[in-house]
């Protein structure tokens, strides 16, 4: 497999890890419940091939400054990365808030006193 080769599959499999995250962000927005199980499968499925992918653009040689297409695609797969990355976070935030909903009436959220002391044990 060649350099461009490898790069664009790489893009586009952070393409199809990005329509996962949306499709991801939509179930949590207009929803308000957890992704199933089949959306989690496809998302480690997905991060799975990403270790591969990663893995093989580590064992190809560096990008030359001169190789302009190499260097906008491995720009295009970084950009699409981030925003993969920015869309999680929000992912993970909405998820804690659906599901803080649902815990037992029994779990409650550490004082804040607590925390302090843990942290500052850890500094």
């Amino acid at each position: 497999m060649t350099h461009s080769d490898t790069l664009q599959q790489h893009q586009q499999l952070c393409d199809e890890l990005y329509q996962s995250a949306l499709d991801e962000n939509r179930v949590l927005r207009q929803d308000q419940r957890a992704p199933d199980a089949a959306m989690v499968a496809r998302k480690q499925n997905l991060l799975a091939r990403l270790d591969q992918s990663l893995d093989a653009l580590r064992t190809l040689p560096a990008v030359s400054s001169r190789d302009g297409d190499s260097l906008a695609q491995l720009d295009r797969a970084r950009s699409r990365i981030l925003q993969i990355l920015q869309l999680e976070k929000e992912n993970e935030l909405m998820l804690n808030r659906i599901t803080a909903g649902a815990r037992p009436s029994g779990a409650t959220a550490p004082a804040s006193a607590l925390l302090k002391k843990i942290y500052s044990r850890s500094a």
